[in-house]
């Protein structure tokens, strides 16, 4: 392999120099507890309050409203389990979508199992739910709404402040996994009504293992992890300094920088999507293009097994996946791609390019030209293609 291009953004992101440095320090030299009393510790408390701060101005929230913790599993757990037990007594009915991420989904199942009712909301062919569906839905016992703000395969945007608004209107908790969507697009937690927020960041070049969950004040969820009294005694654990401050600086630059970035990727986007489906028969984009986060590219190619060509596109320098990185394991087709209408042999031949500001024209370019190599030789392995083609030339 002579090269490497990186096209798996949505899976995780490069830690930036500058997001690196600023982390430095707290394992060097600020190395202390946060929680401590004497003052060598007070510097970091004070510095890991900075970095909140600086993440809650992004998404138009109060500092006291942002809560760390391990990365975006954490966050959906916490704010879904957390409602769930609080609310109880009120009902035990959630609204979610099919196309969520397992960690939202799993623990919707989990809930389920424990005697709570799970509403999974159909969505379009391009990913998107219905809101007279979700209006539907809603019953006096409904006591939360789990809406994705970004799908981290196909990269649809769904409509989440009119969601807010149907939530608020009918006095419904909503949570959003924005996981993929911080440090893409812009949020403001008050304009689309939302009352509980996950995201990490290693999506938006911080580290691994930190994330965040917004609770609007005056929410009340039970505490999922028991012991001191770590963000405001309601998320126990040593306070990971470092990484704090890496995600404070990665939402800053992120956010400084977001309309550059958004009109910068989507350019290469658009050019990855137009030369795929004009150069390579029997191609289709999967997802809103016009609803779609900037760096977010995803194809099916018929007649093609997805494994083979994440295989092969490894072998010419290309890192890409088939859908989340949390079931890269899993021999089924995307849970995602069922749901918005393909049938399992397509879903199944199936491959996600994500870019970043780092990408190239050369980059997107090179990738193409590989994609339609491996494609074709893929293609003239399978018997299928073959008597597709001459059914095709007959009719």
């Amino acid at each position: 392999m002579s090269k490497m291009i990186y096209m798996d953004n949505a899976a995780t992101t490069r830690v930036t120099p500058e997001v690196f440095e600023a982390m430095r320090p707290y394992f060097t030299e600020l190395y202390g507890n946060p929680s401590s009393a004497y003052e060598f510790s007070g510097k970091i408390a004070k510095d890991v309050n900075e970095a909140r701060k600086t993440i809650a101005g992004t998404i138009g929230a109060n500092e006291s409203e942002i809560y760390f913790t391990n990365g975006g599993s954490e966050s959906d757990n916490w704010a879904i389990k957390g409602i769930a037990d609080q609310l109880k007594d009120k009902g035990k009915h959630i609204i979610t979508t099919k196309i969520e991420h397992h960690a939202v989904l799993h623990t919707c199942e989990f809930l389920e199992e424990h005697g709570y009712e799970v509403t999974y909301l159909p969505v379009d062919e391009k990913g998107l739910i219905s809101l007279e569906e979700l209006e539907k839905a809603i019953k006096p016992e409904t006591i939360l709404i789990s809406i994705m703000f970004a799908n981290n395969e196909i990269g649809t945007i769904e409509p989440v402040a009119k969601i807010g608004e149907i939530a608020r209107k009918h006095g419904v908790i909503f949570h959003t996994d924005a996981v993929q969507a911080f440090g893409h697009v812009a949020i403001n937690v008050d304009e689309m009504n939302i009352d509980l927020l996950s995201a990490s960041a290693h999506k938006l070049n911080g580290p691994k293992g930190v994330g965040l969950l917004y609770i609007r004040k005056g929410i009340k969820l039970s505490n999922l992890i028991h012991g001191g009294a770590q963000e405001h005694g309601r998320r126990a654990g040593t306070t990971n300094a470092a990484g704090i401050i890496g995600f404070g600086k990665a939402a800053e630059i992120a956010y400084r920088k977001l309309e550059e970035t958004i009109r910068y990727e989507s350019k290469l986007r658009d050019k990855l999507i137009k030369r795929v489906v004009e150069e390579i028969p029997y191609s289709r984009v999967n997802g809103d293009l016009e609803n779609r986060l900037s760096n977010n590219a995803n194809f099916c190619f018929r007649f093609v097994e997805g494994e083979s060509l994440l295989i092969l596109l490894d072998k010419k320098g290309i890192c890409a996946s088939s859908g989340s990185a949390c079931t890269s394991g899993s021999l089924d087709p995307s849970h995602v791609l069922l749901a918005i209408g393909l049938p399992h042999e397509i879903a199944h031949g199936s491959v996600r390019l994500t870019i970043s500001d780092e990408t190239t024209e050369e980059d997107i370019d090179y990738a193409v030209d590989s994609l339609k190599e491996i494609v074709d030789r893929l293609r003239s392995m399978s018997p299928l293609y073959e008597d597709f083609v001459k059914k095709e030339k007959v009719g």
